[in-house]
């Protein structure tokens, strides 16, 4: 879906005010989170997505996109840093094309109204109760109810259907879920977290091999539903809340990812 007139925008106001809804400079993360490349000064249309993927940025080319909103970007800490290969060829595109990428990862995941747990949880209709998983004073997690409660099978064909994604299900104890936590991405490491909290499941986007002796030994069920398709949610909201708070078009597309 698109908006906005044909209004331009500063680059650099979109991303002063970005940031600032984000609170960006409360977190340590993995990555720059804001303007990593720096395109056209004035916006008025943004493409947005989960991974600045060079087919994303073929998208945008063909979408006359100012701007390339993602929660994966560019830049990782531990990556080289040299500009050659796949890099070389993704900054090329964006470059030539005069297109800017802002990228937001751990404060889009955090958000309490545009992040990536709290639009799950709409998507889900899970009731939030509370957070857990401390970055600093960031609470990168969340637990609650399932609006209604259901088997571990009644849930995984429920997520199926809303996520568009089978998930894999590793079976807890309780023969009724009531009680969830969930982390969007490659949160299975707090899954001890969320086993302390006394749900009857946790669900994230990745699973790891110890990942399986938990779920069985703490009896709690797990739901690994997909790094995209638990991320898509996120970004979509937060593109959505600046083309419509500066009049801008948007279009949200999705790269087709299984894991």
């Amino acid at each position: 879906m698109e908006y906005g007139e044909n209004v331009m925008v500063p680059l650099t106001k979109l991303v002063e005010y970005t940031n600032t809804l984000l609170h960006v400079e409360d977190f340590q993360d993995y990555a720059p989170n804001g303007l990593q490349v720096e395109g056209n000064a004035e916006v008025g249309k943004i493409v947005s997505g989960v991974t600045a993927s060079l087919a994303l940025i073929e998208e945008a080319i063909r979408e006359n996109a100012d701007v390339l909103l993602v929660h994966h970007g560019y830049f990782w800490k531990g990556e080289d840093p040299c500009v050659t290969g796949m890099k070389q060829l993704r900054l090329k595109q964006l470059l030539s094309n005069n297109i800017s990428l802002l990228s937001y990862h751990l404060p889009l995941d955090a958000h309490p109204h545009y992040g990536n747990n709290t639009q799950l949880a709409k998507k889900l209709e899970f009731k939030i109760c509370g957070g857990f998983g401390h970055d600093g004073k960031n609470m990168m997690a969340l637990y609650g109810e399932l609006s209604t409660p259901m088997s571990a099978s009644g849930l995984t064909a429920y997520i199926a259907d809303r996520l568009g994604r089978q998930p894999l299900h590793i079976p807890g104890k309780a023969s009724l879920i009531n009680t969830i936590a969930w982390c969007t991405g490659a949160a299975q490491g707090y899954f001890d977290q969320a086993v302390a909290k006394g749900v009857d499941a946790y669900l994230t986007g990745e699973v790891s091999e110890q990942t399986t002796h938990i779920a069985r030994e703490m009896g709690v069920h797990f739901f690994g539903a997909g790094h995209h398709a638990t991320e898509r949610y996120g970004v979509q909201a937060l593109a959505k809340h600046l083309a419509e708070n500066y009049d801008l078009k948007h279009k949200f597309i999705d790269i087709d990812n299984p894991v």
